[in-house]
């Protein structure tokens, strides 16, 4: 049966107008789709493009507190080479970063091993180690100041009627007495988030691979080894990346505790950039070590993202 140029030409027409059709349905939902997400979009621009790019902006300048910004270029970025300051408290920073996160899956791996099973125990102990990650850094810190006070505090009274110590003794007076006193605090204050995360991945593992596994004779360290940690790169890899930035960003913690002492040797980065852009008022400067700090926190995620990614996601 052969078809005549007007039936072609209908069956065209009716072709392109659904294509068109489709179109217009695509479309509607690309707009949907943009406007549910442009409360996000909007956040995202004011509270981090827009003072992102009012901080590389500031770098490029002598910016005093009081007076008129005068434009110098790159000055601010070739002067950060030669301060030794900053370099020494990048330098505990990371040292502090490795320790702390170290420390913190420490703790919080073997809670959530323990907890991940859901009954009315485990609900109670979930509670009690979340507890603390609900109080800001600020307040944390401000207790255990408080706790470590010599005479009116917690510990050193408490070691010494206890007859630990023959005297009071001052935390805060050396190095490795603060360092190590606020690395307990920050475990005690992250380690339930951490904790929660990680359980949510233990939960994910499905029960018939390890179940399986247990029959044909693995042990429990080899489900743990071969099946549990490989399922479990994702939500590693999350945990880490939001340890390791909270630890390179650390500030309250050593402001409120230590204030950079004993001798300076407890100053993070970022104090050392509020120092210079709130203390000395050097705000173009301070905003050129704060895009230094980013880049550098940029380059540990990344790496970190790309050793710890699931291979099902190269495929």
């Amino acid at each position: 049966m052969s078809i005549t140029t007007q039936e072609a030409e209908v069956a065209g027409i009716g072709v392109r107008d659904r294509g068109r059709s489709g179109r217009r349905k695509r479309l509607r939902r690309s707009v949907a789709g943009l406007l549910f997400v442009s409360p996000a979009i909007l956040l995202v621009v004011v509270f981090f493009l827009i003072p992102l790019g009012s901080a590389a902006w500031m770098s490029l300048h002598r910016w005093p507190l009081m007076g008129e910004p005068r434009f110098i270029g790159l000055d601010n970025y070739v002067r950060m080479w030669s301060d030794s300051r900053f370099w020494d408290a990048l330098g505990f920073t990371i040292y502090y970063t490795v320790v702390v996160t170290i420390a913190i899956f420490a703790v919080a791996f073997p809670l959530a091993l323990f907890v991940q099973q859901p009954n009315r125990a485990n609900s109670f102990y979930r509670t009690a180690v979340f507890l603390p990650v609900v109080v800001g850094f600020g307040s944390a810190a401000l207790l255990w100041v408080w706790l470590m006070h010599v005479d009116n505090g917690l510990f050193s009274p408490a070691a010494q009627g206890l007859g630990i110590t023959e005297g009071r003794f001052n935390l805060l007076a050396s190095y490795n007495g603060v360092f190590w006193s606020i690395i307990i605090m920050v475990v005690w204050k992250t380690a339930g988030l951490t904790m929660v995360i990680l359980m949510t991945g233990l939960q994910g593992v499905p029960s018939d691979i390890l179940e399986a596994a247990r029959i044909d004779g693995a042990s429990a360290s080899q489900r743990f080894r071969r099946i549990t940690l490989p399922l479990m790169r994702r939500t590693i890899a999350l945990a880490l990346t939001l340890s390791v930035a909270g630890s390179m960003l650390a500030f309250d913690q050593f402001y409120l505790i230590s204030s950079g002492g004993p001798r300076n040797q407890t100053l993070t980065a970022v104090y050392w950039i509020f120092t210079q852009s709130f203390v000395s008022f050097r705000l173009g400067y301070g905003s050129a070590l704060s895009i230094v700090l980013l880049v550098i926190l940029v380059i540990i995620s990344t790496v970190q993202l790309r050793l710890l990614r699931d291979p099902r996601d190269a495929r």
